[in-house]
């Protein structure tokens, strides 16, 4: 999917598929992290779709996230979640495996990690214990 006649993140990856790949990746990543895995259900079916459809629309491609679910507000919906700078950093660690165990090659590689690092700084909510 192209903006603006500039190819997207999206569609420079491969699209739908890719994202999939690289969220299902990811969370078997976080099932074996031990700081990371009390932040999420047992059952992470529906946190893996609304991720999905969360990177589909942040890196570029159709809105689907907003379409199902409205507006992201991702700090007031990660609230609930005491996200500190280690939880942040293992989620980071977590997400950097998956993209290069997907081969999302650069430029894209860095662009991602940039966009998801200021994100995941944000999210953070709990100083460390």
């Amino acid at each position: 999917m192209k903006q603006n006649n500039i190819e997207t993140v999206y569609s420079g990856i491969g699209g739908y598929e890719k994202i999939e790949g690289i969220v299902e990746t990811f969370y078997g990543y976080v099932k074996e992290n031990p700081i990371l895995i009390p932040l999420f259900p047992d059952d992470l079916t529906e946190t893996m779709h609304k991720q999905t459809l969360f990177l589909t629309q942040f890196f570029g491609g159709p809105r689907l996230y907003e379409a199902e679910r409205g507006h992201p507000m991702l700090r007031r919906r990660h609230l609930p979640f005491p996200i500190t700078p280690s939880a942040r950093d293992e989620w980071l660690a977590c997400m950097k495996l998956a993209l290069i165990e997907n081969q999302v090659e650069e430029p894209y590689y860095t662009e991602m990690i940039e966009r998801m690092t200021l994100t995941a700084n944000h999210m953070m909510n709990t100083p460390e214990s």
